[in-house]
């Protein structure tokens, strides 16, 4: 006989832990910002306990840092952390939008047909947080239709890091219009199955990011 055992809540501190990311990505919790643990645990209902074991894990992902006797501090990422990221990222992404053109259905395509009718709804009304959600959904639907399990696994860890900076890329002027014409020609490639042209414009997409936020005006080093 099998043993068993119940199925049980999701632990707390994962809870907690998804809290502190979605903070993060949505600048709630600001690039180079000191965590003040008592009043955010305080905030979130939560005991110190479930809270550390988060911010642990978030130290982990590179989304937080600890620094001896001073604390806690959002990561705040350098030029030269974007300069070396964001050419591997666009690397991943153009591999995800290759592979997802050799693989999507109609159906496939319908979705994402109705996903990018939303970012253009978004856009038109520059909504930035719904158009950096539903880009987000966008994102990961051409990656799980690639179904490469390992290129996941890379781009699920870079993409962590990389929400630290590209909510801000939005507010470029001009740029969530520039955006939501991106996305649309790497759907275009994806609807005509051609590999190679989705991978090009998937890159286009992720470095024009990269241009973005080195016209944009530096974020204050925080203490």
């Amino acid at each position: 006989m099998y043993m068993t055992s119940k199925i049980v809540k999701p632990a707390l501190y994962i809870e907690v832990t998804e809290r502190l990311r979605s903070m993060i990505a949505g600048g709630v919790l600001a690039p180079g910002s000191w965590i003040d643990e008592q009043k955010l645990a305080e905030d979130l209902g939560v005991s110190r306990t479930p809270f550390r074991e988060a911010i642990r894990i978030l130290a982990s992902e590179g989304l937080l840092r600890i620094e001896p006797r001073r604390g806690c501090y959002v990561t705040q990422l350098t030029e030269k952390d974007l300069d070396d990221i964001f050419p591997i990222m666009a690397m991943l992404e153009g591999r995800c939008a290759y592979e997802a053109a050799q693989r999507a259905t109609d159906k496939d395509i319908h979705s994402l047909e109705a996903l990018h009718a939303k970012l253009e709804k978004h856009a038109t009304a520059k909504n930035i947080d719904e158009y950096y959600e539903t880009n987000r959904k966008i994102h990961i639907a051409i990656q799980n239709l690639a179904g490469n399990e390992w290129l996941s696994r890379m781009l699920q860890d870079m993409r962590k890091i990389l929400n630290l900076s590209r909510h801000r890329s939005l507010h470029g002027k001009g740029r969530i219009a520039e955006s939501c014409a991106e996305h649309l020609s790497v759907f275009a490639a994806l609807k005509a199955r051609d590999p190679l042209a989705a991978e090009v414009m998937m890159k286009t997409h992720i470095m024009r990011q990269r241009d973005v936020l080195k016209n944009l005006k530096p974020e204050p080093v925080l203490s």
